[in-house]
């Protein structure tokens, strides 16, 4: 375990990677999940129908009515580290920043055409300042790696079962399989959001001790080698009844289990990804690579995968586009009238 802190523990030098791209650094599953989405038709046209320019506005103001913009003047040791994530990743237009009372360490980004990034209360109060630079570096990548369109449809979708088809189970089941197809999709993701926050610090086992905390609360003297220990004893487990279990907790969330993430952050870095970037070679942008043997194998999984569950939700999933249009467009209901917010954000 020493052997690995020590791969993990490099210098903190300050490093801007300039025109980096995505895909030189982005999990194989959160390519192959996003390629696969936008080549199937109905999902593809769910995504594009609820990021339109109409309904992101709404659901930015049903988020940000409860928040307070974070800028120069509001927070501003903050936004600085917000500000350094967007230079370090060479993001030219800096997202809006906002911070609404929640008290456990989330944040969220969304928005295709005007990205926006939401932290909870919980994180700006309750973790160190290298945590919170940990996140927000997180955060910005989902703009870097073009997640938010479908980050943007999976809230909406989140905030329509649980408004609009609370209580409706067999109106739900079509719109259902969409939300989960976008879950799978989502946990890869984070896994590329984990690499680029290691990238924004310049250090790895910043990441993973946020995740630590972020799985048991921001309490002082927990040891991450221990939870590193723990992180590998979970991905080794051999007891198939335990890891079909794990499988089916997780399957409903956003966001793998934190001992995942940082076996998942370790091999990537253990691999040498990680050294290799810091050093300045790294995928530029415009210069992207065709897709691998690899990535066409996964694409080809995900795109039957997919394809799969949009054919078996069959014509209910346009009738149930349909109603979602008239609640979004604000014929039949108000759509903040609609919305839960007690769910995890």
């Amino acid at each position: 375990m020493a052997d690995v802190s020590k791969k993990l523990a490099k210098t903190k030098s300050p490093i801007k990677y300039e025109g980096i791209s995505a895909q030189g650094f982005s999990h194989p599953a959160d390519r192959a999940a996003a390629a696969a989405i936008r080549s199937v038709p109905m999902l593809d046209t769910v995504v594009k129908r609820l990021t339109e320019w109409t309904y992101e506005r709404r659901l930015k103001q049903i988020l940000l009515g409860q928040a307070v913009r974070i800028d120069e003047g509001q927070l501003p040791d903050v936004y600085l580290l917000h500000k350094k994530c967007a230079e370090t990743l060479d993001i030219e237009k800096i997202p809006a920043l906002y911070v609404t009372q929640f008290p456990i360490g989330n944040a969220m980004t969304v928005g295709a055409k005007e990205p926006t990034t939401l932290v909870m209360s919980g994180l700006v109060v309750g973790y160190e300042e290298n945590e919170l630079h940990s996140v927000l570096g997180h955060e910005m990548v989902h703009v870097l790696a073009e997640h938010v369109s479908l980050n943007t449809a999976l809230e909406l979708i989140r905030m329509i079962l649980s408004g609009l088809m609370r209580g409706q189970p067999f109106a739900r089941l079509p719109i259902s399989a969409i939300y989960y197809v976008l879950l799978e999709w989502s946990r890869a993701a984070e896994l590329t959001a984990d690499r680029a926050a290691a990238l924004a610090v310049n250090d790895p086992l910043v990441v993973c001790k946020t995740l630590m905390r972020i799985a048991g609360g921001p309490i002082k003297d927990m040891n991450l080698e221990a939870f590193i220990r723990q992180a590998t004893e979970y991905d080794e487990e051999e007891d198939l009844m335990k890891r079909w279990s794990r499988s089916g907790q997780e399957i409903g969330s956003t966001h793998p289990f934190p001992v995942r993430r940082v076996k998942e952050l370790v091999n990537w870095v253990a691999s040498g990804d990680f050294d290799r970037i810091r050093s300045g070679s790294y995928v530029r942008r415009g210069h992207e690579p065709a897709p691998s043997n690899e990535f066409n194998s996964a694409f080809q999984h995900y795109k039957t995968r997919f394809s799969s569950v949009v054919d078996r939700a069959g014509t209910g999933i346009q009738t149930v586009i349909e109603k979602i249009t008239g609640w979004l467009d604000g014929k039949d209901h108000n759509i903040s009238d609609e919305v839960d917010f007690d769910e995890e954000k």
